[in-house]
């Protein structure tokens, strides 16, 4: 398989199937059965625009600026948040839903907690270890 084709299989086409499977959940009407959890469709909107930046995140380290960490994390956020508005003006047309700023609230708290989360605990510990084994290396003598 070509590098470009396995570089979109892997890092693309997950963003773009997420992107899919909310905007058909979006398309239809509001389930009947929703927990009677206060804060549970707030929770459930964060999440999922956190697994959205996560994999808006990864997409993005494909390009140009992945060795700039500030801008991966910034148009990540960004892009999942806007994602969320755009969905949330998308329920405001579809029958039995509607638009809620506290969707918008929880999907940016979301995008931005998952970013954050992933580049903390994932992004920087593979940075260590191959800053770490890039030391390793170069410590070794030649024979």
């Amino acid at each position: 398989m070509p590098t470009h084709l396995k570089r979109f299989v892997l890092y693309w086409l997950p963003l773009i199937l997420y992107c899919l499977f909310i905007y058909i959940q979006s398309a239809n009407p509001s389930p009947d059965q929703i927990p009677s959890i206060p804060f549970i469709d707030k929770v459930l909107h964060g999440a999922a625009y956190g697994i959205m930046g996560i994999l808006f995140y990864r997409a993005y380290q494909t390009l140009r600026i992945k060795d700039n960490i500030h801008m991966l994390m910034l148009l990540s956020v960004v892009s999942a948040s806007l994602y969320g508005i755009s969905d949330e003006i998308h329920q405001s047309f579809v029958p039995f839903r509607d638009a809620e700023v506290g969707d918008v609230i929880a999907d940016i708290i979301g995008a931005f907690s998952g970013v954050y989360l992933y580049q903390s605990l994932v992004v920087s510990r593979m940075d260590k270890k191959q800053r770490k084994l890039n030391s390793e290396v170069g410590m070794q003598k030649p024979n």
